[in-house]
């Protein structure tokens, strides 16, 4: 009898390419694997007229997903990693974390605006985000901008965008290359103005802990490089105890532009006006990622950083 893998995803338009691309590469690294795919709407993809801040952010894109694990109705959940709680659910492991692609945010503007960039857009122009991350950069460094919240999908956004609702979009680069709309980059935001979201433009794939023939399965997908710039990535949120929805950025890099010598962490935690920023850096061997996420924070906190984020906790509780 050939091996099986059933996969749990998402079902919105990105999900499934990003699911669709971890079904072919392992069938390409396992030519008798039979793959099936079970997609379904978690409760983020259901919840549209809320702020996303507001639901709360505990398995918020990830949690159905991970029933289905649970009861043994799935092997694999595919996940954008920057979706991924950094504590998951008792039983379940992230099992491989894939090559990732660019991780910074980019701008997509209204046509009327093909002209400016990020730093020329006039005073007032309306922001679209739904990113508290994104929000607090942006209120820092561009203060006479206008931020709105906007909701859905990324194809949904583009056409509240092009319908003039806004008059740009801050969208992750990773995920618009994925659907093949590449060409609505406008800009791509440089770190200096905005530290991207931990995980971003990575694929996690979440499993059962010690499901051994599983994880032999997906291993081949694993990129080593990515895995511990990631792992360090959310070593630093966890130690913060943020989530995927407060305003923590962070950026990696290696010392050699051959994934060799040291590991770069960069960390901020804003406030949601953008008046406070902290922002500060580590480095050491990349051996022990999570090592170096963990010291970043502890830094961060020494400089206030646990009280900005009480206050916006304070602010944005979930709503019941």
């Amino acid at each position: 009898m050939a091996p099986t893998l059933r996969i749990a995803s998402r079902r919105s338009q990105l999900a499934m390419v990003q699911t669709h691309w971890v079904r072919d590469e392992l069938i390409r690294a396992h030519a008798d694997l039979e793959i099936s795919i079970e997609a379904m709407a978690t409760q983020g993809d259901k919840i549209l007229d809320v702020a996303l801040a507001k639901i709360g952010d505990k398995g918020l894109f990830t949690k159905e997903l991970e029933a289905q694990m649970l009861v043994d109705r799935a092997d694999i959940a595919v996940h954008s990693l920057k979706d991924l709680p950094t504590n998951l659910p008792e039983g379940l492991m992230l099992g491989c974390i894939t090559e990732r692609e660019d991780p910074a945010d980019a701008l997509v503007v209204h046509a009327r605006h093909s002209d400016k960039t990020l730093a020329t857009l006039p005073a007032g122009s309306v922001v679209g985000t739904s990113s508290l991350r994104r929000l607090a950069q942006l209120r820092h460094h561009f203060p006479h901008l206008s931020f709105k919240d906007v909701r859905g999908n990324v194809i949904t956004r583009l056409e509240k965008l092009d319908g003039g609702e806004y008059d740009c979009l801050i969208l992750a680069a990773a995920g618009l290359g994925r659907l093949g709309l590449g060409d609505r980059i406008h800009e791509l935001i440089d770190p200096s103005i905005s530290l991207h979201a931990v995980g971003q433009g990575a694929l996690g794939i979440e499993c059962r802990d010690g499901d051994t023939a599983v994880l032999e399965q997906i291993k081949v997908l694993e990129h080593t490089p990515t895995a511990r710039r990631c792992l360090a990535e959310r070593a630093f949120l966890r130690e913060l105890e943020g989530g995927c929805q407060v305003p923590i950025g962070v950026n990696t890099r290696f010392a050699e532009p051959d994934h060799s010598g040291e590991l770069i962490l960069t960390g901020m935690v804003a406030s949601l006006d953008g008046l406070r920023l902290l922002r500060d850096e580590v480095r050491g061997p990349q051996e022990d990622p999570e090592v170096l996420g963990i010291a970043l924070a502890q830094r961060l906190r020494g400089q206030g950083a646990g009280q900005i984020l009480e206050e916006i906790f304070a602010s944005v509780r979930p709503q019941a």
